[in-house]
């Protein structure tokens, strides 16, 4: 496999720490699931607290709550152009992550991952907000969640359990 180049090696910045997580750990996950994704391009991840969730969400999408995550695809041009080595950004909360991980029965770095994951599929055109999605992102969500060793989405493990009982 040819190496990476400059442009798709993730950058990440935790402002926050992961218990079980390091900067360079999520960023070599992150570029696992960048090419699961089939996603070019530049992607930067910030771990932050929940209050610059909120204020960024606030500022975006007028919404005044802090929220897990939240994606912002390249809008930049280059010489009126698209930046074609530039995929977007990601913001996580690390205190959001942590909350959802233990609710959930999993580890806060594996939640940070799913989070990774779910951003990333965004930055690829894909959102479950959409009418015309009709369950695509999240299915495409379970698959590579597999692929890449995470934890399912409750739904998918509430139903596997009910197999198993049954």
């Amino acid at each position: 496999m040819p190496s990476p180049s400059f442009w798709d090696v993730p950058v990440v910045i935790l402002e926050k720490k992961i218990r079980g997580a390091s900067a360079a750990s999520l960023a070599r996950f992150a570029g696992r699931a960048q090419r699961a994704a089939g996603l070019r391009g530049r992607v930067s991840i910030l771990v932050t607290g929940s209050a610059e969730l909120r204020r960024l969400n606030r500022r975006y999408r007028r919404k005044d709550k802090a929220t897990d995550v939240l994606s912002f695809a390249a809008g930049g041009t280059r010489a009126g152009r698209p930046h074609p080595h530039v995929a977007g950004d990601i913001a996580i909360s690390a205190e959001v992550a942590a909350e959802n991980a233990r609710r959930l029965g999993h580890s806060p770095a594996a939640e940070v991952k799913i989070l990774i994951l779910h951003g990333l599929l965004h930055l690829a055109g894909l959102d479950h907000d959409d009418a015309r999605d009709r369950g695509r992102m999240s299915r495409r969500e379970e698959r590579l969640r597999r692929r890449l060793g995470l934890p399912g989405s409750l739904l998918q493990r509430s139903i596997a359990a009910a197999r198993k009982r049954s």
